[in-house]
């Protein structure tokens, strides 16, 4: 018996030293969470950063809490208003996959109009991203804007996925919401749907840079 116990002792030591051994070489398991059991997180983000999944559609929405006042930036690109990726780095809804896109997005007779969630909640979140945002322009010319558009399968009542979008450079004052980044959404939304893009490129882009979206997903710009 002592041999085999000197025998099992030179096998551990001589493991030890080596740096290609593993817990499991020697009887144990692999801790939980290692690299080896790790799941990528589900969205489609960009490198490292998935984007995140809301809760989908609800019979009944409720006022979103919204980020701090004054504590998200704009950025601006040629003028154009974009949002604060710390504060609006977009989610998507779980009912929208690339596998049912038929039944969802890009079925006729108006999937987005059925869960968008009501003015009585927007108007209120509304105000409260403007605080956020510090935005004090005319509140009729911003738009409450989801980041990724409910046509593209963006969450309806995120806060991650809303933001109170300025007018556009030169929009006069008091003639309402007119904002350039509705077409490329709708653009993307038909590449999608013609299967021209996936879904996961579509989200992906337009949370990256609306105002290049199109043109990095070569369709024009």
């Amino acid at each position: 018996m002592p041999s085999i116990h000197r025998a099992a002792s030179s096998v551990l030591l001589a493991c030890l030293m080596l740096s290609g051994c593993s817990p499991t070489a020697l009887g144990g398991s692999a801790p939980s969470g290692s690299a080896s059991g790790a799941r990528e997180p589900s969205g489609a983000g960009g490198p490292g950063r998935a984007i995140a999944v809301g809760a989908g559609p609800q019979k009944t929405y409720t006022v979103q809490q919204q980020p701090a006042a004054g504590t998200c930036h704009y950025r601006y690109l040629k003028g154009e208003p974009l949002e604060d990726p710390k504060c609006t780095p977009g989610a998507i809804s779980p009912a929208v996959t690339q596998s049912n896109l038929k039944s969802t997005i890009c079925r006729k007779g108006g999937y987005t109009s059925g869960i968008r969630p009501s003015t009585s909640v927007t108007g209120k979140e509304k105000k409260l991203n403007a605080a956020s945002y510090g935005f004090t322009g005319r509140m009729s010319d911003a738009e409450y804007d989801h980041l990724i558009s409910l046509q593209l399968g963006g969450d309806p009542n995120d806060y991650r996925n809303l933001w109170v979008e300025p007018a556009d450079p030169g929009h006069k004052k008091g003639s309402g919401v007119n904002n350039k980044k509705d077409p490329v959404e709708t653009k993307l939304h038909t590449a999608v749907c013609k299967g021209t893009v996936t879904l996961a490129a579509a989200q992906k882009a337009i949370v990256t840079d609306w105002t290049t979206a199109l043109s990095n997903l070569h369709l024009g710009g």
